[in-house]
């Protein structure tokens, strides 16, 4: 099967579409085969996005993108910190 890269909509409009087809009577296999992901995409998806709204997963992205900035200013910070502490001493 070709890896396919999919949007955190896209994994969330997938899991709908496998919740709605088991409630309608379908296997979860069959399910799963019919969206083409295996039962094993379908858990790892279920475990991270499987109570979300696609509103809440946009605001995940923006939140982790957020993050890793800030946690880069606080790294850049503390090398200046650091240099400014070793010049004060005279290194």
């Amino acid at each position: 099967m070709a890896r396919k890269t999919f949007s955190t909509e896209q994994i969330i409009n997938k899991l709908r579409e496998v919740e709605l087809e088991v409630g309608r009577g379908m296997t979860l296999q069959e399910a799963v085969r019919k969206i083409e992901i295996t039962e094993q995409t379908y858990y790892r998806w279920r475990k991270a996005y499987g109570t979300m709204h696609i509103e809440q997963a946009k605001r995940l992205k923006e939140l982790e993108r957020e993050n890793f900035r800030l946690r880069k200013v606080v790294a850049d910070l503390a090398i200046d910190n650091a240099v400014l502490k070793d010049a004060a001493l005279g290194k």
